[in-house]
């Protein structure tokens, strides 16, 4: 039953968006971040995350100003955190004012996270492939 709330709330929340979710939206979408595939209004450990790449384990959070001092954000970024994921949170108003400068952020973050690589899922055995050997 928890799953059909979240689901709904999500559809819901995807539906009345913010003037700072759309601007931010209009340049996550089809994959114009570093060709990241973002989603809006994700359900992710029980709450609904407002973009997530579930690739790369991001979640991109805003907050208005009735966020301020709230230790249920703190919560929620430590629940998403716990899934594994990496949690960017902005101001609605520095998407608003300074959208390139959150956008720089979002890009150094992608950049980060895939620097650091992730190990195949089906890695050769031990002996097979390239050994790194001069022939």
């Amino acid at each position: 039953m928890k799953h059909k709330r979240l689901t709904s709330t999500a559809r819901r929340l995807r539906r009345d968006q913010t003037d700072a979710e759309r601007n931010l939206w209009a340049r996550l979408r089809n994959r114009q971040m570093e060709n990241a595939k973002f989603r809006r209004q994700v359900p992710i450990g029980g709450r609904v995350a407002d973009f997530a790449c579930l690739a790369l384990k991001l979640v991109i959070e805003l907050d208005g100003s009735q966020h301020a001092d709230n230790s249920r954000d703190l919560e929620r970024t430590e629940i998403i955190e716990s899934d594994g994921f990496t949690v960017l949170r902005f101001w609605n108003s520095d998407v608003m004012g300074n959208l390139e400068g959150v956008l720089e952020s979002v890009r150094n973050t992608i950049l980060s996270i895939r620097s650091v690589g992730t190990p195949h899922p089906n890695p050769l055995p031990l002996g097979e492939g390239f050994d790194g050997a001069a022939q």
